[in-house]
Protein backbone atom coordinates (compact mmCIF):
# COMPACT_ATOMS: atom_id res chain seq x y z
CA UNK A 1 0.00 0.00 0.00
CA UNK A 2 1.06 3.36 -1.03
CA UNK A 3 2.43 5.80 2.10
CA UNK A 4 0.35 9.17 2.28
CA UNK A 5 2.56 12.05 0.56
CA UNK A 6 3.36 13.94 4.04
CA UNK A 7 2.79 17.90 3.77
CA UNK A 8 6.37 19.76 3.36
CA UNK A 9 6.87 23.05 4.83
CA UNK A 10 5.73 26.14 2.86
CA UNK A 11 8.92 28.06 3.29
CA UNK A 12 11.03 25.48 2.03
CA UNK A 13 11.74 22.17 -0.26
CA UNK A 14 13.23 19.09 1.67
CA UNK A 15 16.99 18.91 0.89
CA UNK A 16 19.20 16.11 0.42
CA UNK A 17 20.86 14.73 3.04
CA UNK A 18 23.51 12.37 4.49
CA UNK A 19 22.53 8.66 5.51
CA UNK A 20 23.86 5.56 5.10
CA UNK A 21 22.48 2.24 5.28
CA UNK A 22 24.58 -0.82 6.67
CA UNK A 23 27.14 -2.60 3.82
CA UNK A 24 27.03 -6.29 4.84
CA UNK A 25 30.09 -6.77 2.30
CA UNK A 26 31.78 -4.75 -0.14
CA UNK A 27 33.55 -6.01 -3.68
CA UNK A 28 35.69 -4.44 -6.15
CA UNK A 29 34.80 -5.58 -9.33
CA UNK A 30 37.32 -3.57 -11.52
CA UNK A 31 40.06 -1.07 -10.69
CA UNK A 32 41.18 1.36 -13.11
CA UNK A 33 43.06 4.57 -13.04
CA UNK A 34 40.53 7.22 -11.76
CA UNK A 35 37.27 5.47 -11.07
CA UNK A 36 36.16 1.48 -9.98
CA UNK A 37 33.41 -0.61 -10.32
CA UNK A 38 31.98 -1.60 -6.81
CA UNK A 39 29.42 -4.25 -5.35
CA UNK A 40 27.67 -3.36 -2.14
CA UNK A 41 25.72 -5.63 -0.15
CA UNK A 42 23.41 -3.53 1.81
CA UNK A 43 21.44 -3.99 4.63
CA UNK A 44 17.77 -2.54 4.06
CA UNK A 45 15.92 -0.73 7.18
CA UNK A 46 13.48 -3.62 6.76
CA UNK A 47 16.30 -5.90 7.26
CA UNK A 48 16.49 -7.34 3.76
CA UNK A 49 19.53 -7.30 1.53
CA UNK A 50 20.12 -5.64 -1.61
CA UNK A 51 22.92 -5.63 -3.99
CA UNK A 52 24.07 -2.53 -5.78
CA UNK A 53 26.92 -2.14 -8.22
CA UNK A 54 28.18 1.82 -8.64
CA UNK A 55 31.25 3.63 -9.36
CA UNK A 56 33.35 5.14 -6.93
CA UNK A 57 34.26 8.78 -8.26
CA UNK A 58 36.85 11.49 -6.96
CA UNK A 59 34.35 14.43 -8.18
CA UNK A 60 34.64 17.11 -10.89
CA UNK A 61 34.15 20.73 -12.11
CA UNK A 62 32.06 22.37 -14.38
CA UNK A 63 32.94 26.21 -15.24
CA UNK A 64 30.44 28.38 -17.07
CA UNK A 65 33.03 30.82 -18.77
CA UNK A 66 30.94 33.82 -20.14
CA UNK A 67 32.70 36.73 -21.99
CA UNK A 68 31.67 40.39 -22.14
CA UNK A 69 29.63 39.65 -25.20
CA UNK A 70 27.70 36.92 -23.25
CA UNK A 71 28.93 34.10 -25.39
CA UNK A 72 29.56 31.32 -23.60
CA UNK A 73 32.96 28.98 -24.14
CA UNK A 74 31.65 25.74 -24.64
CA UNK A 75 34.14 22.55 -25.99
CA UNK A 76 32.93 19.35 -28.63
CA UNK A 77 34.81 16.42 -27.11
CA UNK A 78 34.06 12.77 -28.31
CA UNK A 79 32.52 10.66 -25.30
CA UNK A 80 32.99 7.22 -26.21
CA UNK A 81 30.11 5.10 -23.86
CA UNK A 82 27.01 7.47 -25.22
CA UNK A 83 28.60 7.22 -29.10
CA UNK A 84 28.62 11.17 -29.35
CA UNK A 85 30.78 14.68 -30.08
CA UNK A 86 28.95 16.35 -26.54
CA UNK A 87 28.48 19.92 -26.09
CA UNK A 88 30.08 20.57 -22.75
CA UNK A 89 31.57 23.21 -20.84
CA UNK A 90 35.41 23.07 -19.85
CA UNK A 91 35.55 20.74 -16.94
CA UNK A 92 37.48 18.15 -15.35
CA UNK A 93 38.16 15.61 -12.30
CA UNK A 94 38.74 16.63 -8.59
CA UNK A 95 41.79 13.83 -8.86
CA UNK A 96 44.97 16.03 -7.71
CA UNK A 97 45.50 15.87 -4.14
CA UNK A 98 44.54 18.68 -1.74
CA UNK A 99 43.77 20.61 -4.69
CA UNK A 100 40.55 22.75 -3.71
CA UNK A 101 37.23 22.80 -6.25
CA UNK A 102 37.85 26.71 -7.09
CA UNK A 103 41.74 25.79 -8.05
CA UNK A 104 40.69 23.05 -9.63
CA UNK A 105 38.08 24.99 -11.93
CA UNK A 106 40.50 27.79 -13.08
CA UNK A 107 43.20 24.84 -13.84
CA UNK A 108 40.99 23.15 -16.45
CA UNK A 109 39.66 26.76 -17.90
CA UNK A 110 43.42 27.39 -18.62
CA UNK A 111 44.16 24.06 -19.80
CA UNK A 112 40.67 23.32 -21.85
CA UNK A 113 40.43 26.83 -23.06
CA UNK A 114 43.28 28.51 -22.49
CA UNK A 115 41.72 31.07 -20.26
CA UNK A 116 41.84 32.67 -17.28
CA UNK A 117 39.16 34.61 -14.97
CA UNK A 118 39.22 37.62 -12.67
CA UNK A 119 35.46 36.62 -11.14
CA UNK A 120 34.62 33.20 -9.86
CA UNK A 121 31.36 32.63 -8.28
CA UNK A 122 29.85 29.23 -7.25
CA UNK A 123 26.53 28.44 -9.77
CA UNK A 124 25.50 25.25 -8.47
CA UNK A 125 25.91 21.12 -6.96
CA UNK A 126 24.64 18.37 -8.50
CA UNK A 127 24.92 14.18 -8.11
CA UNK A 128 25.70 13.90 -11.67
CA UNK A 129 23.66 10.20 -11.53
CA UNK A 130 23.45 9.39 -8.19
CA UNK A 131 21.74 5.77 -8.98
CA UNK A 132 25.51 4.20 -10.26
CA UNK A 133 28.08 6.99 -9.56
CA UNK A 134 29.45 8.51 -6.26
CA UNK A 135 30.25 11.61 -8.91
CA UNK A 136 29.89 15.60 -7.30
CA UNK A 137 29.67 18.10 -9.73
CA UNK A 138 30.48 21.82 -8.64
CA UNK A 139 29.37 24.53 -11.21
CA UNK A 140 31.47 27.58 -11.75
CA UNK A 141 30.50 31.09 -13.21
CA UNK A 142 33.74 32.64 -14.38
CA UNK A 143 33.56 35.97 -15.87
CA UNK A 144 36.37 39.06 -16.99
CA UNK A 145 38.18 35.94 -18.98
CA UNK A 146 41.78 36.70 -20.78
CA UNK A 147 44.09 34.40 -22.76
CA UNK A 148 46.24 32.79 -20.63
CA UNK A 149 48.99 30.01 -21.12
CA UNK A 150 48.48 26.49 -20.20
CA UNK A 151 49.59 25.41 -16.99
CA UNK A 152 53.42 23.99 -17.75
CA UNK A 153 53.66 20.33 -18.37
CA UNK A 154 50.27 19.78 -19.47
CA UNK A 155 49.58 18.05 -22.80
CA UNK A 156 46.40 17.12 -24.19
CA UNK A 157 45.94 13.33 -25.01
CA UNK A 158 43.23 11.23 -26.00
CA UNK A 159 39.82 12.93 -26.65
CA UNK A 160 41.14 16.16 -25.58
CA UNK A 161 43.51 16.27 -28.13
CA UNK A 162 40.35 16.22 -30.87
CA UNK A 163 38.65 18.97 -28.51
CA UNK A 164 36.85 22.07 -30.67
CA UNK A 165 36.54 25.06 -28.87
CA UNK A 166 33.84 27.38 -29.73
CA UNK A 167 31.83 30.93 -28.38
CA UNK A 168 28.55 30.57 -28.78
CA UNK A 169 26.20 33.56 -27.29
CA UNK A 170 24.16 31.96 -24.29
CA UNK A 171 20.87 32.67 -25.33
CA UNK A 172 21.36 30.44 -28.28
CA UNK A 173 22.89 27.55 -25.72
CA UNK A 174 19.87 28.34 -23.66
CA UNK A 175 17.94 27.73 -26.75
CA UNK A 176 19.69 24.01 -27.69
CA UNK A 177 19.17 22.83 -24.25
CA UNK A 178 15.52 23.15 -24.15
CA UNK A 179 15.29 21.89 -27.69
CA UNK A 180 17.29 18.43 -25.90
CA UNK A 181 19.70 19.17 -28.30
CA UNK A 182 22.55 20.10 -25.25
CA UNK A 183 22.61 16.85 -22.89
CA UNK A 184 25.32 17.44 -21.22
CA UNK A 185 24.36 16.95 -17.26
CA UNK A 186 26.72 20.42 -15.74
CA UNK A 187 26.76 22.66 -18.76
CA UNK A 188 22.55 22.37 -18.45
CA UNK A 189 22.62 22.49 -14.93
CA UNK A 190 24.97 25.87 -15.46
CA UNK A 191 23.25 27.35 -17.35
CA UNK A 192 19.75 27.16 -16.17
CA UNK A 193 21.34 28.03 -12.71
CA UNK A 194 22.95 31.38 -14.59
CA UNK A 195 19.48 32.33 -15.72
CA UNK A 196 17.81 31.65 -12.61
CA UNK A 197 20.23 33.80 -10.87
CA UNK A 198 19.67 36.59 -13.73
CA UNK A 199 15.83 36.52 -13.05
CA UNK A 200 16.04 37.30 -9.10
CA UNK A 201 17.42 34.21 -7.70
CA UNK A 202 20.68 35.93 -7.11
CA UNK A 203 20.68 36.40 -3.48
CA UNK A 204 19.72 32.95 -2.58
CA UNK A 205 23.16 31.12 -0.68
CA UNK A 206 25.63 29.98 -3.32
CA UNK A 207 26.61 26.22 -3.43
Amino acid sequence: MSQPIPSANQHQAPADRLCAWPIASSEVLADGPVIAMVRDTVTTPDGESMVRDYITHPGSVVIIAVDAEDQLILIEQYRHPVGHRVVEAPAGLLDEPGEEPEVAAQRELAEEAGLQATHWSPLVQLFASPGCSQETTRVYLATGLSAVEAPQGFVAADEEADMTLRKVPLTAVMAQILAGEIRNPGLVAGVLALYARRSGFEDFPQA
